[in-house]
């Protein structure tokens, strides 16, 4: 009897099997994924899975976001649009610039560095309707998302949109977060070599900076504490741009804050020297060394600086030789 129990046990098992593999392999790639992801918003209709988590604050509403995503159909290995294949992707403003609320929605759980997975129904997706020829209708989508910066720029629209008297009725605090951004979107501009866009964005600091009616010492020196970098970075953009006399303007503005900055007098000696004023490059040169006797950039380009010193003074007692001969002739 006990035998028969056993057989019986064995074969109801192998049922189980049986069935547990069949329900496997009926199941959609998609209704797989399902049962990993979270429900972001309580309907089914946009599902999350943590791939690597981020670090810090979530993506506010109406940020700027900069990520790199990847759509797909079910059954489909190749995406039907990406960002993957691009060097730097855009950046993209919420309530502006995408046009898939579940992406959006997707975007605003996240934190910056993380990478993560949503699956949108397709009221949240492409709707109905879908979009011919790339998503049929009523397709249900699968989003991967690496976030890898975003800028609080909805705070910077509304201090911007502001009348100059309001802007001075709010704490010093929000002003400098703004600058922050502010200069963040010009240093991702630079890194971008759009040095037009970031030269815009550095002096729209200084401008926010500079219409502050300041009430203490204590501000005064926070304004120029702000002011500083973006001074620094306005010298190194005028470089790029190929005008060393802006260059020179702003570095020398950053000496007036800091005059023993060594970056500052680094860009005076780059400035100096497309300038050909060579005595001017050596002396901010041999300053910066003082203060950084080990620093490669510095030392390299001081003895490139000596080097055209000497040659142009070589060409100066050749040229007067010259002259010297043809009078005496």
């Amino acid at each position: 009897m006990s035998g028969q129990n056993g057989l019986v046990s064995s074969i109801r098992m192998l049922i189980s099997a049986e069935e547990q593999l069949r329900t496997t392999h009926s199941t959609t790639p998609f209704e797989q994924l399902r049962q990993q992801m979270s429900d972001v918003l309580g309907d089914q209709g946009i599902l999350k899975e943590v791939i690597q988590p981020g670090d810090g604050p979530p993506v506010p509403e109406n940020a700027s976001v900069i990520a790199h995503y990847s759509g797909f159909l079910e059954y489909s290995d190749q995406p039907f649009e990406t960002t993957t294949n691009l060097k730097y992707p855009r950046m993209m403003k919420l309530g502006k610039d995408l046009t898939l609320a579940g992406l959006e929605l997707g975007l605003m759980t996240m934190r910056k560095g993380e990478f993560s997975r949503f699956l949108l129904q397709p009221k949240y997706a492409y709707g109905e309707m879908g979009c011919p020829p790339l998503v049929p209708a009523a397709a249900v989508i699968l989003y991967e998302v690496h976030i890898l910066e975003f800028l609080d720029s909805g705070q910077v629209d509304d201090f911007i949109a502001m009348s100059p008297e309001e802007q001075n009725t709010v704490p010093l605090s929000m002003l400098l977060e703004v600058v922050n951004t502010v200069r963040s979107f010009g240093n991702r501009c630079f890194n971008q070599s759009r040095h037009f866009n970031a030269k815009d964005r550095y002096k729209q600091g200084t401008t926010l900076l500079g219409n502050r009616k300041t009430q203490s010492d204590e501000e005064k020196e926070n304004i120029k504490k702000a002011l500083l970098p973006l001074y620094l970075n306005l010298s190194l953009t005028e470089l790029r741009l190929e005008r060393p006399h802006k260059a020179l303007k702003y570095s020398s503005k950053a000496l007036e804050i800091d005059s023993a900055n060594t970056k500052a007098l680094f860009r005076s000696g780059q400035a100096y020297l497309e300038l050909h004023e060579y005595d001017s490059a050596q002396h901010c040169l041999i300053s910066a060394q003082a203060k950084k006797p080990f620093d490669t950039d510095i030392n390299n380009l001081l003895r490139k600086v000596t080097m055209c010193y000497k040659e142009s003074l070589d060409k100066q007692r050749e040229m007067y030789s010259k002259m010297f001969r043809k009078l005496k002739g």
